[in-house]
């Protein structure tokens, strides 16, 4: 039997103002709840952002200052997601490694506690499987899974929902609960949850043309 159909799911991604989990801030947040293999709730906003976001967000995910300023309140948005994650709910992503480490230190910050889900990366078991690229767009593109409008949070849990379905549908997912990898020449991530199994890996190159 397919994870899918023994355990409940949500699925989230953070668009955020930069790379560092501790300063920086999340700006858009998605995720949907999946119950019984279906789509049973979702939930989608702009965060408020006091900050002035560098011209390479913008230009990554068509998120301005103008609209982050109209956002929902940071506190209040992860009140909402944590509503969607309590319970034994695993938590999905594509990068997870990225959106749990904004979502462990911006819930240490808000509210002085973390998350204890289980978690699938999506991201590890593509690098497992697959030959290199292994972004979001590129691995749907691989399945055919339809990716409109990417970098925008919504559009991103829809595609990796659908890519999580898949990937366990052709192979069930079992053994890459709450396994991380992370590329060799990088070393570990500075942090990761406590129940993370952490993989290293090398990347797998499809073959030069002749």
């Amino acid at each position: 039997m397919t994870l899918l159909h023994e355990r409940s799911f949500t699925v989230f991604d953070f668009e955020t103002s930069g790379l560092d989990p501790k300063n920086d801030r999340v700006i858009e947040m998605a995720a949907i709840r999946v119950v019984n293999g279906e789509i049973a709730s979702e939930f989608s906003t702009l965060v408020q952002y006091d900050g002035k976001l560098a011209p390479k967000i913008t230009e990554l995910t068509g998120i301005t200052d103008d609209m982050t300023a109209y956002g929902m309140d940071e506190d209040t948005a992860f009140r909402i997601l944590n509503r969607m994650i309590v319970g034994d709910q695993v938590l999905v992503a594509h990068n997870a490694q990225f959106d749990l480490s904004f979502l462990h230190h911006s819930l240490m910050r808000i509210a002085g506690r973390s998350f204890r889900n289980d978690f699938i990366d999506t991201l590890t078991i593509s690098r497992e499987r697959h030959v290199y690229p292994h972004t979001l767009k590129d691995m749907c593109d691989r399945y055919a899974i339809p990716l409109v409008g990417g970098h925008r949070a919504l559009n991103d849990v829809i595609a990796c929902w659908e890519l999580f379905r898949t990937l366990d549908e052709e192979q069930p997912v079992h053994d890459y609960l709450n396994t991380l990898g992370y590329m060799r020449k990088y070393g570990p991530p500075k942090w990761s949850p406590p129940n993370a199994k952490l993989n290293a890996i090398d990347l797998k190159y499809a073959p030069r043309e002749a």
